[in-house]
């Protein structure tokens, strides 16, 4: 009995890794041909990023949507109104709160403040933003330091959508409470809520605030420069790109950054990293740096 139970367990060991392997690939293929009809409908080109995050975007999109394959997932969007819609929301950086991460608002303050005070006219590249919340955060740092009377901030997302959204955001005022102890955690030492307009339970920053903003549609993967920056932030989308669209991107930002600009990535730079010769670390730690040559 023990022999017959351990073939028959051995049996079925055998069997998982090739039911595995047809199912991988099959996800695999299902990926590829999604995000080929995502560019060659939409024009809208992950192709590029890091597949295992994508996949778990796509999976959480899956269960939301009560479908069970990606096939039909594809043939979704392809056909059903609004479905590319929430697939492109589902593939973005998920959107973060104000003040979200205290530490790095810090850095922003000190890094930022120190590269832009000596220019005449800054202007801060906000590449892929983790929502109009992060832009705002930026934006409320450099009024604390400052310079946001003189400074112009591009933020840039990658599709059409994204970019109304943007342009039309609002934030719970709930939110504004919950933010006060990380944005006095990053150095603020005012009352958020000063910076912002409530109406009807919602909150925008302020005009004067946000009129220094120019929100834009761009890509990353297929886009040139578009001009030259004393500040390029992008730390919530680089992690989504495969390793040959992140030395892309890394090259684009080196093409794009002032001499003695900041950079701020989502990690510390590799010798092997496009343009990683030029730039000197801000802090002993994090991706934060100058170029220096």
């Amino acid at each position: 009995m023990a022999a017959l139970m351990g073939n028959a367990m051995g049996a079925v060991k055998d069997s998982l890794p090739d039911d595995w392997s047809a199912r991988t690939a099959t996800e695999e293929l299902e990926t590829e041909l999604l995000l080929e009809a995502l560019y060659q409908r939409f024009g809208t080109d992950y192709r590029g990023y890091a597949r295992q995050r994508l996949r778990e975007r796509l999976q959480g999109l899956l269960r939301a949507s009560g479908l069970a394959t990606l096939s039909g997932l594809q043939e979704r969007v392809l056909h059903q109104p609004g479905a590319a819609q929430a697939l492109l929301r589902a593939l973005a950086p998920p959107p973060a709160g104000l003040f979200a991460q205290p530490e790095e608002s810090r850095r922003l303050r000190t890094a930022l403040g120190a590269s832009l005070r000596p220019t005449a006219l800054p202007r801060v590249w906000l590449a892929e933003p983790a929502g109009v919340a992060e832009a705002w955060t930026l934006a409320i740092v450099l009024a604390e330091e400052k310079l946001y009377g003189r400074t112009e901030v591009f933020a840039t997302v990658a599709c059409e959508e994204q970019l109304a959204a943007a342009r039309g955001a609002a934030l719970p005022v709930a939110q504004l409470a919950a933010a006060q102890p990380l944005y006095a955690a990053s150095g603020g030492d005012g009352r958020l809520a000063d910076y912002f307009e409530v109406s009807d339970g919602a909150a925008r920053l302020l005009p004067r605030l946000r009129e220094r903003i120019t929100w834009a549609q761009y890509s990353l993967v297929t886009d040139a420069s578009f001009n030259e920056f004393h500040g390029i932030v992008c730390r919530h989308a680089l992690p989504d790109f495969g390793p040959l669209l992140r030395q892309r991107v890394l090259r684009l930002f080196r093409d794009s950054l002032a001499p003695f600009g900041v950079l701020g990535v989502d990690r510390a730079l590799t010798a092997t990293d496009a343009g990683a010769e030029d730039y000197q670390p801000l802090f002993a730690d994090g991706g934060w740096y100058k170029r220096v040559r």
